[in-house]
């Protein structure tokens, strides 16, 4: 039973992770990201830094690297929002 636990966690840290994706490629290619809200970004990568930090104390190995991930997708978001929006 644990394995498939650890699947759907797996597999739910994966979709959330890579959901920003395709916007950040867009963001990146286009240059384009003035429709995409400065303070939803802000608080977005609040909460991502948040559980990673809570993923530290729990030392849950997937929600800590999903977050990560998410982390540096939503700092380069941010970065381009500053740059160009």
């Amino acid at each position: 039973m644990d394995n498939y636990i650890l699947i759907i966690g797996l597999v739910a840290a994966a979709f959330t992770t890579f959901a920003f994706l395709p916007q950040s490629i867009k963001a990146i290619r286009t240059k384009h990201t003035k429709d995409i809200s400065l303070s939803m970004l802000i608080m977005l990568l609040v909460g991502i830094a948040m559980w990673v930090i809570y993923g530290i104390f729990i030392k849950d190995i997937p929600l800590i690297s999903a977050n990560s991930i998410s982390f540096v997708l939503m700092v380069t978001m941010l970065f381009l929002k500053l740059k160009y929006g």
